[in-house]
Protein backbone atom coordinates (compact mmCIF):
# COMPACT_ATOMS: atom_id res chain seq x y z
CA UNK A 1 0.00 0.00 0.00
CA UNK A 2 1.31 3.40 -0.89
CA UNK A 3 0.00 5.28 2.17
CA UNK A 4 -0.14 4.42 5.86
CA UNK A 5 -3.73 5.66 5.96
CA UNK A 6 -4.71 2.73 3.70
CA UNK A 7 -3.22 0.34 6.25
CA UNK A 8 -5.39 2.05 8.87
CA UNK A 9 -8.49 1.48 6.76
CA UNK A 10 -7.57 -2.20 6.47
CA UNK A 11 -7.09 -2.44 10.25
CA UNK A 12 -10.49 -0.81 10.82
CA UNK A 13 -12.08 -3.33 8.46
CA UNK A 14 -10.37 -6.18 10.35
CA UNK A 15 -11.72 -4.77 13.60
CA UNK A 16 -15.27 -4.55 12.25
CA UNK A 17 -15.02 -8.13 10.93
CA UNK A 18 -13.99 -9.16 14.46
CA UNK A 19 -17.14 -7.58 15.89
CA UNK A 20 -15.63 -4.36 17.23
CA UNK A 21 -18.00 -1.57 18.22
CA UNK A 22 -15.14 0.84 18.96
CA UNK A 23 -11.77 1.44 17.34
CA UNK A 24 -9.16 3.80 18.77
CA UNK A 25 -6.50 5.04 16.35
CA UNK A 26 -3.45 6.88 17.60
CA UNK A 27 -0.83 8.46 15.32
CA UNK A 28 2.23 9.84 17.12
CA UNK A 29 4.94 11.75 15.32
CA UNK A 30 7.99 12.21 17.52
CA UNK A 31 10.61 14.29 15.74
CA UNK A 32 13.05 14.13 18.67
CA UNK A 33 13.08 10.31 18.53
CA UNK A 34 12.59 10.21 14.74
CA UNK A 35 9.58 7.90 15.05
CA UNK A 36 6.10 7.64 13.64
CA UNK A 37 4.02 5.29 15.74
CA UNK A 38 0.62 3.93 14.75
CA UNK A 39 -1.51 2.22 17.41
CA UNK A 40 -4.92 0.70 16.66
CA UNK A 41 -6.95 -0.75 19.53
CA UNK A 42 -10.32 -2.42 19.11
CA UNK A 43 -12.87 -4.09 21.38
CA UNK A 44 -13.57 -6.99 19.01
CA UNK A 45 -13.43 -10.68 19.81
CA UNK A 46 -9.64 -10.79 19.76
CA UNK A 47 -7.30 -13.25 18.12
CA UNK A 48 -6.81 -16.76 19.50
CA UNK A 49 -3.27 -17.44 20.77
CA UNK A 50 -2.52 -20.01 18.05
CA UNK A 51 -3.37 -17.49 15.30
CA UNK A 52 -1.66 -14.60 17.07
CA UNK A 53 1.75 -16.28 16.73
CA UNK A 54 1.42 -16.20 12.92
CA UNK A 55 -0.69 -13.04 12.49
CA UNK A 56 1.95 -11.39 10.27
CA UNK A 57 2.19 -14.47 8.02
CA UNK A 58 0.35 -13.94 4.72
CA UNK A 59 -0.97 -17.51 4.86
CA UNK A 60 -2.75 -16.89 8.15
CA UNK A 61 -6.31 -15.74 7.57
CA UNK A 62 -9.81 -16.29 8.89
CA UNK A 63 -11.35 -15.70 5.48
CA UNK A 64 -13.17 -18.42 3.62
CA UNK A 65 -12.98 -16.63 0.27
CA UNK A 66 -9.21 -16.89 -0.14
CA UNK A 67 -6.28 -18.55 1.57
CA UNK A 68 -4.13 -15.47 2.15
CA UNK A 69 -4.47 -12.38 4.31
CA UNK A 70 -2.13 -9.58 3.32
CA UNK A 71 -3.19 -6.66 5.55
CA UNK A 72 -1.05 -7.34 8.63
CA UNK A 73 1.91 -8.77 6.67
CA UNK A 74 2.02 -5.70 4.41
CA UNK A 75 1.93 -3.33 7.41
CA UNK A 76 4.67 -5.35 9.13
CA UNK A 77 6.81 -5.22 5.98
CA UNK A 78 6.23 -1.46 5.58
CA UNK A 79 7.32 -0.83 9.18
CA UNK A 80 10.40 -3.03 8.89
CA UNK A 81 11.32 -1.46 5.53
CA UNK A 82 11.40 1.94 7.27
CA UNK A 83 13.68 0.69 10.10
CA UNK A 84 10.71 0.18 12.40
CA UNK A 85 8.89 -2.63 14.13
CA UNK A 86 5.50 -4.28 14.24
CA UNK A 87 3.54 -5.98 17.04
CA UNK A 88 0.10 -7.47 17.53
CA UNK A 89 -1.27 -8.27 20.97
CA UNK A 90 -4.69 -9.64 21.68
CA UNK A 91 -6.88 -11.11 24.35
CA UNK A 92 -9.75 -13.28 23.17
CA UNK A 93 -13.07 -11.73 24.13
CA UNK A 94 -11.48 -8.33 24.87
CA UNK A 95 -9.90 -7.04 21.67
CA UNK A 96 -6.71 -6.53 19.72
CA UNK A 97 -3.93 -3.94 19.64
CA UNK A 98 -1.75 -3.41 16.56
CA UNK A 99 1.40 -1.29 16.86
CA UNK A 100 3.57 -0.25 13.94
CA UNK A 101 6.53 2.04 14.31
CA UNK A 102 8.47 3.65 11.47
CA UNK A 103 11.57 5.80 11.43
CA UNK A 104 9.95 9.14 10.67
CA UNK A 105 12.62 10.41 8.27
CA UNK A 106 13.43 7.09 6.62
CA UNK A 107 13.53 7.39 2.84
CA UNK A 108 11.39 4.25 2.46
CA UNK A 109 8.65 5.29 4.89
CA UNK A 110 5.32 5.61 3.14
CA UNK A 111 3.54 8.95 3.57
CA UNK A 112 0.79 9.13 6.16
CA UNK A 113 -1.69 9.86 3.39
CA UNK A 114 -5.19 11.26 3.53
CA UNK A 115 -6.29 10.31 7.03
CA UNK A 116 -9.39 12.49 6.67
CA UNK A 117 -10.61 10.39 3.75
CA UNK A 118 -9.72 7.15 5.52
CA UNK A 119 -11.78 8.03 8.59
CA UNK A 120 -14.64 9.50 6.55
CA UNK A 121 -14.75 6.30 4.49
CA UNK A 122 -14.73 4.10 7.59
CA UNK A 123 -17.47 6.23 9.20
CA UNK A 124 -19.59 6.05 6.04
CA UNK A 125 -19.17 2.29 5.70
CA UNK A 126 -19.80 1.62 9.39
CA UNK A 127 -22.20 4.29 10.70
CA UNK A 128 -22.57 2.69 14.14
CA UNK A 129 -18.83 2.15 14.70
CA UNK A 130 -17.32 4.45 17.31
CA UNK A 131 -14.03 5.74 15.90
CA UNK A 132 -11.73 7.70 18.16
CA UNK A 133 -8.70 9.21 16.44
CA UNK A 134 -5.80 11.13 17.96
CA UNK A 135 -2.86 12.61 16.08
CA UNK A 136 0.05 14.18 17.92
CA UNK A 137 3.18 15.93 16.68
CA UNK A 138 5.63 18.63 17.73
CA UNK A 139 3.07 21.45 17.97
CA UNK A 140 0.40 19.51 19.87
CA UNK A 141 -2.43 17.14 19.12
CA UNK A 142 -5.98 16.94 17.91
CA UNK A 143 -8.76 14.41 18.31
CA UNK A 144 -11.76 13.28 16.32
CA UNK A 145 -14.50 11.20 17.97
CA UNK A 146 -17.31 10.02 15.72
CA UNK A 147 -19.55 9.32 18.73
CA UNK A 148 -19.60 13.01 19.67
CA UNK A 149 -19.81 14.17 16.05
CA UNK A 150 -22.66 11.78 15.23
CA UNK A 151 -24.74 13.33 18.00
CA UNK A 152 -24.26 16.78 16.46
CA UNK A 153 -25.68 16.03 12.99
CA UNK A 154 -26.58 13.52 10.31
CA UNK A 155 -24.29 11.33 8.21
CA UNK A 156 -23.33 13.99 5.67
CA UNK A 157 -22.49 16.46 8.44
CA UNK A 158 -20.42 13.78 10.17
CA UNK A 159 -18.31 13.17 7.08
CA UNK A 160 -17.77 16.91 6.48
CA UNK A 161 -16.79 17.41 10.12
CA UNK A 162 -14.32 14.52 10.10
CA UNK A 163 -12.61 15.86 6.99
CA UNK A 164 -12.46 19.44 8.29
CA UNK A 165 -11.31 18.58 11.82
CA UNK A 166 -8.48 16.43 10.52
CA UNK A 167 -7.45 18.94 7.87
CA UNK A 168 -7.41 21.77 10.44
CA UNK A 169 -5.74 19.59 13.09
CA UNK A 170 -2.96 18.44 10.78
CA UNK A 171 -2.23 22.02 9.76
CA UNK A 172 -2.13 23.09 13.41
CA UNK A 173 0.16 20.34 14.74
CA UNK A 174 2.61 20.66 11.88
CA UNK A 175 3.05 24.39 12.21
CA UNK A 176 5.99 25.30 14.39
CA UNK A 177 5.46 28.46 16.42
Amino acid sequence: MKEISLHLLDLIENSVAAGAGRVDLDVRENQAEDTLQIVVIDDGRGIPADMLRTAADPFTTTRDTRKVGLGLPLLAAAAEQAAGRFEVTSEPGKGTTVRAEFRLTHVDRAPLGRIEETLATAAALHPTLDLRFRHSAVAGQYRVDTTALRAAGGPAALLRQIRQLIKDGRARIHSIA
